[in-house]
């Protein structure tokens, strides 16, 4: 019988359940049932160095920590062939659960050896929730997977946060339709999709995550994709993060569907990120900084974009995408309404660069191609050094244009040295620090006060 709160499962022998390499899922299910059984009990904890072996899904009920050691692994097996949208870690009912966390343990999603699945399909999800609410999932290795890390559907506080994510088949976090998603302190290397999705889900926060690509084909796209087809995404927030070398844009935003108000689509605040090197990709055209179309009053802060292709800041949306493939009856992804404003204030842009694919006409700091439906207001920007020009279909008679003196561009050091022009050369009626720094009545432009 366990001695603690804690239900202990090991390779060896030594604790309450043993497993010997193989469907090793059977002796976590009944640990975790054992604690679904028993309120006392509330952990099941993988102990290490063990990796173990499944064949089939492990169930997780209410009020239930899933947990282990650094050098406990969950690997699926080789040539498991599994249906479409059976995942490696889910709940043990179909109504939903509550009061959930995973952590601290590696899952292995055996990729190579399961190559008969294409990646992005539904294929092999690391931990998919339904209608649930109050998940964690932190401090976890997850790698080398067919679909998501964590997917949730319907949920209500999901969070993850502390995670180490590196080539998943598609995102590292997915939510759908759900309330209240905040991720932080993530690291993550994309493969095939994003880092961080949201799709009509509201009350986001993504902040103080490390988001890139590797460079290949399957790189994927954005490191972060919002996304709004139906519901209310009126309160989303991008804060923190440093988000470089992706393949697709640093930040992909779209609310495409039938007509929608204002109301339903307004109000994504992104701020103090840095963007560098984003939208490698050269096979398509919708590369860059940040991509937007369809969404009302953005407001676009205090940000570093430093070297990314294309375009800084840009209204567009693609015609066939990766997500979205061009082929007879795919979505069209225009926005129907008019009236979509993008607020782009004391942000830095220096050295954009022109896209691989069809490089005419990019490399400008802010492009509108959809100058007909979408304005963009720019205020107090620092731009410099920028391949094609500043403006295309756009302009400002407030930025600024000068070499904003970094500390040291090449380590990525984006403070401003004390005689930049940037310093106490911001809009005043900044919303993201809710503080005005040392500068009295002044901000600075950029990511620092």
């Amino acid at each position: 019988m366990p001695s603690d709160k804690t239900v202990y499962v090991a390779g060896d022998g030594s604790e309450n359940f043993t497993c010997d390499g193989s469907d090793d899922q059977v002796e976590i299910n009944q640990a975790l049932e054992y604690v679904a059984e028993n309120p006392l009990f509330t952990t099941v904890h993988l102990k290490g160095p063990n990796t173990y072996v499944i064949s089939d899904s492990i169930f997780i009920g209410n009020n239930t920590t899933l947990e282990g050691d650094p050098t406990a692994v969950i690997k699926l097996k080789d040539k498991a062939e599994w249906p479409v949208g059976k995942p490696l870690i889910t709940q043990m009912n179909n109504t939903g659960i509550h009061g959930v966390a995973i952590k601290g343990f590696e899952i292995d999603g055996n990729h190579d050896n399961n190559q008969d699945k294409k990646k992005g399909l539904g294929y092999y999800n690391m931990v998919h929730f339904l209608n649930s609410r109050d998940i964690q999932v932190h401090d976890m290795y997850m790698h080398d997977g067919h679909g998501e890390g964590l997917k949730a559907n319907r949920g209500y506080n999901i969070q993850f946060y502390n995670n180490n994510v590196y080539k998943l088949g598609h995102n590292g976090l997915f939510a759908i339709d759900c309330l209240n998603v905040e991720a932080w302190n993530n690291k993550i290397t994309c493969r095939t999709d994003s880092g961080l999705r949201v799709l009509n889900s509201n009350h986001v926060k993504f902040h103080d995550n490390v988001i890139d690509s590797f460079y290949h084909w399957s790189a994927g796209g954005p490191g972060i994709l919002i996304e709004k087809t139906t519901g209310v995404v009126n309160n989303v927030e991008v804060y923190n993060n440093t988000i470089h070398n992706t393949y697709g844009p640093a930040i992909w935003l779209i609310g495409w569907s039938e007509l929608y108000t204002r109301e339903d689509a307004q109000n994504v605040h992104i701020y103090r990120n840095i963007f560098y090197n984003t939208g490698t990709n050269p096979g398509i055209d919708w590369v860059g900084g940040i991509v937007t179309s369809g969404f009302y009053d953005t407001l676009i802060e205090n940000n570093i974009f430093d070297g990314v292709y294309h375009s800084a800041v840009i209204h567009m949306y693609p015609t066939g995408t990766h997500i979205y493939p061009t082929y007879e009856g795919h979505p069209n992804l225009s926005p129907k309404g008019t009236g979509y404003t993008t607020i782009v204030r004391n942000n830095i842009i220096v050295n954009t660069q022109k896209r691989t694919k069809n490089p005419d006409g990019t490399g400008y700091a802010a492009i509108n191609y959809l100058s007909e439906t979408h304005t963009f207001v720019l205020e107090n920007n620092c731009l410099y050094n920028n391949s094609a020009d500043n403006y295309l279909n756009c302009t400002s008679t407030t930025d600024i244009y000068v070499d904003p003196l970094f500390v040291n561009r090449n380590k990525h050091d984006y403070h401003l040295k004390p005689n930049s022009p940037c310093i106490g050369a911001g809009h005043t009626s900044v919303t993201s620090s809710k503080e005005l720094g040392e500068n009295g009545s002044q901000i600075n432009i950029g990511k620092y006060s």
